[in-house]
């Protein structure tokens, strides 16, 4: 035990003995008859009478203090001899004595022992007042103890008692204990108490306890919520569980003969009131709970809510009435498999899709539904659903009849278990969509054959207007009877049946150069009906019936009868020799795309033309391949297989549509649907419908710009305006055409350019040049058709005359005079 007693902080006994050797010194100094002023004489004075006075109090209070020594002396040795700690201060808080106990609840090292609890708090604002207040109590209440508990600065639980004793009045003794462990197993027990409160607080079912007598002891929140009163007010023991239950309901005396010991448990449904008065069904399941000799003592109950369930119960219902609905209604085919892949339903979608009823699908195996060669297919893939939980990629596979085929989306459904339980197959049929796709892909086909056709089509035309132009400069050398004039008028003719292969190429590739106008097509057909008795010959009966009042129709009446003519040759070769070959035109209206007509023709006005002949027909696997490219059935060296695909492509660059079916008795008829002429507002006629002026004299004066980077081709048809009287400059590319222009001093009359160069074209030159002399005369020429660059010019097209190539000696002349002729009359 640590004890120190002190006075005002300051161990008397020292103090006044110092102050009895200072005044001591004093006296000495001043017998001795050292001189002193008054101010040290009166200094002198005090100082000694204050050392007499404390001397003096030091006296008494020794006396006083050895008076109570015995009392102090005792309450130390108890205070050491104590296993708690105990800590004696003074009231005003001072440290007198601890023992080491004390030390050691407090954790305090050798340099803190004399610290007092308000000291080992400091800092510890809640625990300082808590032992302020307990200080305060004990001095004003005597030895009347009083204990708090209060937590250190170390995380320590402490329990601290403080109070006088009346051997010792001026001193306060604390009993400080430690409570930390205590106190977390109080926190434990007070957790699990609020979580098993928490539990039955918030269960989702309500939980209540009666007494012997049916008294309510307890009721959970849940249930006190439910019945719309207070936890409090239901577990106050004053309110029989009868009073909330509907009167007059049988099951109200069961459940309460069930607490008269008639059995160990009830379970039923029951009505209880609300605090409103409105009614709450209920399920209840209660137990008797008995004393240790068997008696009842009271109940203990589960409370189900039965209304929230019958919602959830309607709106199950109401889920599978919506979803009964979305079955029947679907657009798709929908069948439910069991695990074998029998069928177990299927809505009308799927009925109609397969053509079956309902007792004829139901309990047959899916693979009865697709083709044959599909059904390894189609158990491999219900295998791989039963085995994932993910849906597959669709696979589509032919229907039972051979014909259509539609996309199977097979997916796994989960059982109670997490198994599978089922299978569910979406069906969407494609045959449509796969149709389009085979359309789609042979029109692509189509338009690389075309443009490579169109590439062949275009150098060959450069090609052969050399050899057509040079032949014709060979003819003006040479006399009509010279047998050089007949083998070059020999070339001649043969270039130009290689310029009208050229030709098919381009109307394949809808490249050709068309000449539209408006065209009556009961003449075209009248005038070419001579013609095409002697092609298909005599023992073929020819018929043209004529609609009356037929529309007009705007169609390159050249190309239009090279169509007609392909036809009828088509045909004649079909019959063998003999047979029928019908004409016949009419208005025709398609209100409805694909029910009046093939689905591919839009809504609009028509002018229809059947080609029907009796022949052999078209076999069906080749009837959708019969306008591709090169392709015939007949043998080698009778047809190149280009005639068909010719005529498709006239047609589709008319904006017509051509299609063609077998008859059903015998021979095969072609439609053709080409739109309605609809006349211009202005009544003003078109400017191909006006008559072309004829020029007899060609020759002619004027300076001609030509540009061409084919080499025979320039220098054929220079030599040739020049042989016309024009004087002609020549370049072979637009960067010199530019640079020529630029420097001719001279008027340039006419522009004469190809349309294909390289590095800049012809409509990027005239664009340059026009921006300088807007009034410059243009010709172009191309291989290619006038139509597919003349959407691409972002000019006025209407100063843009074109000329096509394969062209003769004759033509271009003919087309300069009239150019140049124009300008004149302007």
């Amino acid at each position: 035990m640590r004890d120190r007693r002190f006075f005002l902080g300051v161990d008397a006994r020292q103090l006044a003995a110092a102050y009895f050797l200072v005044a001591t010194l004093i006296i000495i100094a001043a017998i001795l008859g050292q001189e002193l002023s008054f101010l040290n004489l009166m200094i002198l004075s005090a100082m000694v009478l204050a050392a007499m006075g404390i001397g003096l109090w030091y006296l008494i209070f020794h006396g006083l203090r050895r008076a109570a020594s015995g009392d102090l002396d005792l309450i130390a040795e108890f205070v050491s001899s104590s296993p708690e700690g105990r800590l004696v201060t003074t009231k005003d808080g001072a440290f007198v004595l601890a023992n080491d106990a004390y030390y050691d609840v407090m954790r305090l090292s050798k340099k803190e022992q004399t610290k007092t609890l308000l000291e080992v708090m400091e800092g510890n604002f809640a625990a300082r007042e808590q032992l302020k207040s307990l200080q305060n109590a004990a001095i004003k209440g005597g030895n009347a103890g009083i204990r708090v508990e209060m937590k250190t600065n170390k995380g320590q639980w402490l329990a601290v008692l403080a109070h006088t004793i009346k051997s010792i009045p001026d001193c306060l003794i604390w009993y400080v204990a430690e409570t930390t462990v205590q106190h977390k197993i109080e926190e434990v027990e007070r957790s699990e108490r609020e979580k098993l409160s928490e539990y039955f607080n918030n269960a989702p079912v309500g939980f209540y306890s009666l007494d012997d007598r049916g008294r309510i002891q307890f009721v959970n929140r849940i249930l006190a919520d439910w019945l719309g009163y207070h936890q409090r007010e239901l577990s106050e023991g004053t309110l029989d569980f009868a009073d909330v239950i509907i009167k007059g309901d049988e099951r109200q005396l069961n459940l309460m003969d069930n607490l008269n010991d008639t059995g160990h448990r009830y379970e039923g449904e029951l009505q209880l009131r609300r605090r409103d008065g409105t009614v709450l069904p209920v399920h209840i399941t209660q137990t008797l709970a008995r004393d240790e000799n068997g008696k009842v003592i009271g109940s203990r109950s589960v409370v189900r809510e039965l209304l929230q369930e019958r919602l959830w119960r309607e709106r199950v219902e109401s889920a599978e009435q919506h979803f009964r609905r979305f079955f029947e209604a679907a657009p798709i085919g929908i069948i439910l498999l069991d695990q074998q892949g029998i069928v177990v339903e299927a809505n009308p979608a799927f009925r109609v899709m397969t053509d079956t009823v309902v007792d004829n699908a139901i309990g047959s195996h899916v693979t009865k539904l697709v083709a044959e060669q599909d059904h390894d297919v189609l158990n491999e893939k219900l295998k791989e659903a039963s085995a994932s939980d993910f849906e597959l990629k669709p696979t589509e596979m032919k229907l039972s009849d051979g014909e259509r085929v539609a996309n199977f989306y097979i997916s796994s459904v989960a059982g109670t278990e997490g198994n599978t339980d089922s299978l569910l197959i979406h069906i969407i049929e494609t045959s449509a969509q796969r149709q389009l796709e085979v359309q789609f892909a042979q029109s692509q086909k189509m338009q690389a054959v075309g443009q490579l056709a169109g590439g062949i089509a275009h150098d060959f035309n450069n090609l052969l207007t050399a050899m057509i132009g040079f032949c014709d400069l060979l003819l003006l050398r040479h006399q009509v009877g010279d047998q050089s004039y007949s083998d070059i008028s020999q070339i001649k003719q043969n270039a130009i049946r290689a310029a009208g292969l050229v030709r098919q190429l381009l109307a394949f590739s809808r490249q050709q150069t068309l000449r539209p106008k408006v065209t009556d097509l009961t003449e075209v057909l009248a005038e070419l009906s001579n013609l095409l008795r002697r092609l298909i010959g005599e023992a073929i009966e020819l018929e043209i019936k004529h609609a009356r009042d037929l529309w007009l129709v705007k169609v390159d009446q050249s190309q239009f009868e090279q169509v007609v003519i392909n036809l009828a040759v088509n045909a004649r070769d079909a019959m063998s020799g003999e047979g029928k070959l019908s004409f016949k035109t009419e208005n025709y209206v398609v209100r409805e795309r694909g029910r009046d007509a093939h689905e591919l023709v839009p809504p609009g006005d028509y002018i229809k033309i059947s080609v029907t002949d009796t022949g052999s027909g078209i076999p069906e696997e080749v009837i959708e391949k019969i306008f591709d490219p090169f392709f015939t059935t007949k043998k080698v060296g009778e047809g190149t297989g280009l005639g068909l695909s010719t005529v498709y492509g006239i047609i589709k660059q008319t904006g017509g549509f051509i299609f063609a079916e077998n008859n059903e008795d015998r021979g095969t008829t072609f439609n053709i649907f080409l739109p309605k002429h609809i006349e211009a507002i202005d009544g003003v006629k078109a400017e191909e419908e006006s008559p072309q002026k004829v020029h007899r004299d060609l020759s002619g004066v004027g300076t001609v710009l030509l540009v061409e980077d084919e080499d025979p081709v320039r220098l054929f048809a220079s030599r040739a305006l020049q042989n016309k009287g024009y004087e002609v400059l020549q370049a072979d590319c637009g960067e010199s055409a530019l640079e020529l222009f630029e420097n001719h001093e001279g008027h340039i009359d006419l522009l004469i350019t190809d349309v294909v160069m390289p590095s800049m074209d012809g409509p990027t030159l005239v664009k340059n040049i026009t921006k300088k002399m807007p009034d410059l005369k243009i010709i172009f020429i191309s291989g290619y058709a006038e139509d597919a660059f003349r959407k691409d010019l972002d000019f006025d097209i209407n100063k843009i005359e074109f000329l096509p190539k394969p062209f003769t000696l004759k033509e271009i002349a003919e087309k300069v005079k009239e150019v140049l002729s124009n300008t004149e009359e302007t």
